[in-house]
């Protein structure tokens, strides 16, 4: 009966806007370290970096949408980079904040979803970001794509449907951590890259013709933006 009430609309809806406890402090340090270990070491990020892909690509798509421009696919490859293809004027404001929304998006994601977890909001989060995963699945346009954003919303999907609270508030607070330490870590990467000439075609490149502004200055503020983000959404975090 229990089980039957909770798929009722109206225990659907207080599951997705209630409120659930703060996790012990413990299950935050130790998910931020967990974070920490498959950002860091090269091996481990070349396979997480796909999560921080996603975001990425799922930026460029969300302010697309959002600026009027018409988005017709998104691509994400194994080596772990990624392509958002969307029509419209290709200048102005909607494609100068398209261009710029990628390399801040995994880390102002972070920082909402650091906001949604300091409000105890666990279960909105998780369903949230399976509502993302869902509508970026349908303009995904090759295989690998479908595949890691797939996995990616299956595995929110199970943890909010079949895990305890625990778990769900280990697994929303470690996904959270990964997105702000995650985030800070590939503005470093274009900026080495563009160091050595490799990297003549990046957005911080594209934002610079577009606008007239360096690109240093665009690396600038994604340094900024992904470096506030996760100091702000660490102290949202660490607040239990």
């Amino acid at each position: 009966m229990n089980s039957l009430a909770a798929l009722a609309p109206s225990g659907l809806w207080d599951r997705l806007t209630g409120i659930q406890p703060d996790p012990d402090l413990w299950v935050v340090l130790a998910t931020l370290a967990a974070a920490l270990v498959v950002v860091v070491p090269h091996p481990l990020w070349r396979v997480s970096r796909n999560a921080i892909t996603i975001a990425h690509e799922g930026g460029h798509g969300l302010i697309a949408l959002l600026t009027g421009r018409q988005l017709t696919g998104i691509r994400l490859h194994s080596d772990t980079s990624g392509l958002t293809v969307s029509r419209g004027k290709p200048y102005g404001l909607g494609m100068i904040l398209t261009a710029a929304a990628g390399y801040i998006a995994p880390s102002l994601l972070g920082l909402g979803g650091a906001a949604l977890l300091a409000a105890g909001r666990i279960t909105l989060l998780l369903w949230a970001a399976t509502a993302l995963l869902a509508v970026m699945l349908v303009m995904i346009r090759n295989a690998y794509g479908v595949l890691t954003v797939v996995l990616a919303g299956g595995a929110f999907l199970l943890v909010s449907w079949l895990a305890g609270p625990q778990v769900q508030a280990a697994f929303a607070y470690a996904v959270v951590w990964f997105l702000l330490f995650g985030g800070v870590r590939p503005p470093f990467e274009l900026q080495s890259k563009r160091r050595r000439g490799e990297a003549g075609d990046s957005d911080a490149d594209q934002l610079s013709r577009l606008t007239h502004v360096p690109a240093a200055l665009w690396l600038f503020l994604f340094h900024a933006v992904t470096l506030c983000s996760l100091i702000g959404g660490g102290r949202w975090l660490l607040e239990v």
